[in-house]
């Protein structure tokens, strides 16, 4: 099996925005998840206060 190796040169700019465009994608992908799991949605300070019950609970 023969190894090929690639090399890609992009521009800092160019970079930079394809990483944006990456995180951006997560975001919806996570977004799309969080949808299909159908639960109820709870508040930021409900979420904090069950994470760290679970914490003291370990």
């Amino acid at each position: 099996m023969v190894a090929v190796i690639g090399l890609v040169i992009l521009d800092i700019i160019e970079y930079h925005q394809m990483l944006d465009k990456l995180e951006e994608l997560e975001c919806i992908r996570a977004y799309d998840a969080a949808k299909a799991f159908h639960d109820q949605a709870i508040s930021f300070e409900q979420a904090i206060a069950e994470i760290e019950q679970t914490k003291f609970e370990c």
